[in-house]
């Protein structure tokens, strides 16, 4: 979790993902194609990813634990979160307001 919270702290938005992840991939593409640079960790790729993995399933109380957005470092959720937040016009707001988009 140490670990989590170093990389999440250290960016305006982080994803969690794996590569294989259709669901990732989609969250992904979303919120770049809004104009955010986000950091990206594919925990299938990463040293301690099934580490952290573990870690995202208990702070999301759920299975799969991919994808985990983080925005301004607090953990906004899965792909069913990030998708409810850009459909009722709060994502770009919130990203606005984490320093991740400017328009």
């Amino acid at each position: 979790m140490d670990k989590i919270n170093k990389l999440v702290s250290q960016r305006a938005v982080v994803i969690f993902s794996t590569s294989s992840c259709c669901m990732c991939h989609t969250v992904k593409r979303l919120i770049c194609e809004l104009g955010v640079n986000p950091a990206v960790y594919e925990l299938d790729e990463e040293a301690r990813g099934k580490e952290m993995e573990k870690a995202l399933s208990k702070l999301l109380n759920r299975t799969p634990s991919v994808p985990a957005v983080f925005i301004g470092g607090k953990l906004i959720g899965s792909t069913d979160k990030v998708m409810s937040l850009h459909l009722s016009g709060k994502l770009v707001p919130l990203l606005r307001d984490a320093g991740a988009l400017w328009l």
